[in-house]
């Protein structure tokens, strides 16, 4: 049987996760948990030692113990299917690392629930399909080193002119980095083009 453990934050959603892998014949749901103690999570975890952990991380709670929660360090063969609704490109790859071995879509269909935890079991990866043709769409980042540079000290709210003495660059440089950003993300202005590259993973 495979021992899964479910993470998440409404009851309701557990509730339904667990009756839709109970009609699975190999398949045994072990232990339901609310996504915030990280402490009695991880204790409810060790308690019932599961196979896959399917976690809902689009609650603050369950990223955070899904990437801070210790339960890749201290149970290394739980392997983690983060459910989320549609990330980024950038929160895609931080979610990979932090040791999951899957992630889904909470829209996806049950059938494909189902197969990305016998996947996980049988030692192989699992990527909802729509999510990894997002990230292909993505495609690389367009913007230099220096253009995420200024632009990250600029999201962060720092005056032109301080970047500019930051990196010992002119003024008028500084500028000119911004609306390259500004025109290779085909966005309105600089506020537009923090919100694309942020969306895009590029920063």
């Amino acid at each position: 049987m495979i021992r899964v453990l479910l993470v998440g934050k409404t009851r309701l959603v557990r509730g339904a996760l667990a009756a839709l892998l109970a009609r699975e014949e190999d398949i045994d749901v072990v232990a339901e948990a609310a996504a915030g103690a990280n402490g009695d999570l991880l204790a409810r975890a060790m308690l019932c030692r599961p196979d896959v952990a399917v976690i809902d991380v689009d609650c603050e709670e369950g990223e955070e113990f899904a990437a801070g929660g210790g339960l890749a360090a201290r149970l290394p063969d739980c392997r983690m299917l983060l459910m989320m609704a549609s990330p980024s490109p950038e929160r895609l790859r931080r979610m990979l690392d932090v040791r999951a071995a899957g992630v889904l879509s909470m829209n996806a269909p049950a059938d494909r629930l189902v197969h990305g935890v016998r996947k996980l079991v049988r030692g192989q990866r699992f990527i909802d399909p729509e999510f990894a043709l997002a990230a292909l769409d993505a495609g690389d980042n367009p913007l230099t080193p220096r253009e995420v540079e200024v632009l990250r000290m600029t999201a962060d709210g720092m005056p032109t002119g301080e970047i500019a003495e930051r990196l010992s660059l002119s003024v008028a440089t500084v500028r000119n980095h911004l609306a390259a950003v500004t025109r290779k993300a085909q966005a309105r202005n600089r506020i537009d083009a923090i919100r694309i590259a942020r969306e895009s993973g590029w920063v």
